[in-house]
């Protein structure tokens, strides 16, 4: 009998074990919203969440390998951009998003171009990211020179639910070329509206993104593209108007063929979550974004990479910081 008891003690014991083990190993799935393809929000996201990610069975990363949050599964989800991605977080659907600064500030206050709407007011920080540059750009044998001569030309505004796309209406209104009037739009992904570029279905196209961006840089390299210049004068008439702008300049050689500075203006890239995420989670998760290991995977992965720094993680910031987010920069002194 205390034999059995003793068997049914070891079975019981071994069955406790293997549940705690199996409850240790069940990951945490953590979505990034990002943008279209050939955009930049896509592929930096996906390097953010190949950096934060320490899949269940991961070998630690003093041994080589990843160096992310235990039990973290992060992927990067492709959507219309900034404006759903931050819908997208506050519903549920997203842990996490990358958003203009101005969206993602219209969005909080129900300001701007979200007057009228609910404040999505669980919107929290986590980090700045990196400047994103208005570029409109058309074929390079194309007769279009400037951004007055759009008119009359059917131009990509963006996919509906993207910051580009309310960026492009502020843009061209203060050119004074009207949506549907002066200029016929089309809402397309930023792939696809550099196809038609180059087949001759669209006249020009309008994209706020980090260079090089993909799709530009594809068309570059087959039909040849222009980005057109946004002129001192424009330049200040947009900042003024929208104040989260700042005068910027796209570096000759940023495209093939582009042998000049070009300016025109830019805008933060800020990457999102709720207040509902907990901290412990959003803590480790801002760590894993600034270790050493994570600032190879920029470096190496693109580009727009290089510019996405610990020293400006609070650059621009308009919005509350996640409480872990918060404890991170406290502990690092870039709060006091």
């Amino acid at each position: 009998m205390d034999r059995r008891f003793w068997m049914a003690g070891l079975v019981a014991a071994a069955l406790g074990l293997a549940a705690a083990t199996a409850a240790a190993q069940q990951p945490t799935f953590f979505r990034i919203g990002t943008g279209g393809a050939g955009g930049t929000y896509y592929p930096i996201g996906g390097i953010i969440a190949t950096a934060i990610s320490n899949p269940p069975g991961s070998r630690p990363c003093e041994k080589g390998g990843s160096c992310g949050v235990p039990g973290l599964v992060a992927t990067a989800i492709s959507s219309d951009g900034s404006v759903a991605n931050v819908n997208g977080i506050v519903s549920g659907q997203l842990e996490a998003g990358i958003a203009q600064s101005d969206v993602a500030h219209w969005a909080y206050t129900g300001t701007g171009l979200f007057e009228g709407k609910p404040k999505l007011e669980k919107l929290r920080v986590i980090a700045n990211l990196f400047p994103e540059h208005v570029h409109v750009y058309t074929r390079a044998d194309s007769k279009i020179v400037r951004i007055e001569d759009l008119k009359g030309k059917k131009v990509n505004f963006g996919p509906p639910a993207s910051g580009t796309l309310i960026g492009a209406r502020l843009f061209f209104e203060t050119y004074g070329l009207r949506e549907k009037v002066d200029i016929t739009p089309e809402f397309l992904q930023p792939g696809p509206a550099a196809d038609r570029v180059r087949d001759g279905q669209l006249d020009a196209a309008f994209i706020i993104v980090g260079y090089p961006a993909a799709a530009i840089t594809e068309l570059a390299a087959t039909a040849g593209v222009r980005i057109l210049p946004v002129e001192p004068a424009m330049q200040d008439k947009i900042v003024q108007k929208v104040p989260f702008w700042a005068k910027a300049t796209i570096p000759a050689g940023t495209y093939k063929g582009q042998d000049e500075d070009v300016p025109t203006v830019a805008v933060g890239a800020q990457l999102l979550t709720s207040a509902d995420q907990p901290e412990k989670l959003i803590y480790e998760v801002t760590k894993a974004l600034w270790n050493d290991n994570t600032r190879a995977l920029l470096d190496a992965g693109h580009a727009k990479g290089k510019a996405i720094q610990k020293a400006t993680a609070l650059a621009g910031v308009s919005l509350p910081l996640h409480p872990g987010a918060e404890r991170y920069y406290r502990e690092v002194g870039l709060l006091k």
